[in-house]
């Protein structure tokens, strides 16, 4: 199984390099990447800050094996890669990379939006939003 979890929030220079690193496989001529963002959401009177994720990591990469198969299975894939943030990431910071690739764009497209979809549906993984007074509260994914 593969390690999805980082702790932090997902650098820039992960993203850029897992794009670079794919200019070697010629056989791909479509990637799709969705790219997850913590939002300043105000709630009330407060701001979001932060959101602190935490998970159920066995499980979650257990899930998240299954679902690389099943999405593997259904479109034509090249390749795919998850990173998913643990710990505490700042607004503005980015908290998910998803990262599909196939020969032709469509199902590099669906398949990203499937895993994304899948991944918020079914993986236990939580986030706990830190307002900028420093109460919080848990997210509720919609």
């Amino acid at each position: 199984m593969k390690q999805i979890f980082i702790k932090g929030p997902v650098a820039p220079e992960l993203v850029a390099t897992s794009i670079a690193q794919h200019a070697t496989k010629k056989e791909i001529g479509a990637h799709s990447i969705f790219l997850g963002q913590v939002r300043a959401d105000l709630v009330g009177d407060r701001t979001v800050r932060a959101i602190e994720y935490t998970a159920y990591e066995d499980l979650a990469l257990e899930k998240m094996h299954e679902i690389r198969e099943a999405v593997f299975a259904k479109h034509e894939l090249t390749c795919m890669h998850v990173y998913h943030s643990l710990g505490t990431v700042e607004a503005g910071a980015i908290c998910l990379f998803v990262f599909t690739s196939s020969r032709h764009r469509r199902a590099a497209v669906k398949a990203c939006e499937e895993v994304v979809e899948q991944i918020k549906a079914q993986l236990p993984v939580w986030g706990k939003e830190i307002f900028d007074d420093e109460t919080h509260q848990w997210k509720q994914n919609h």
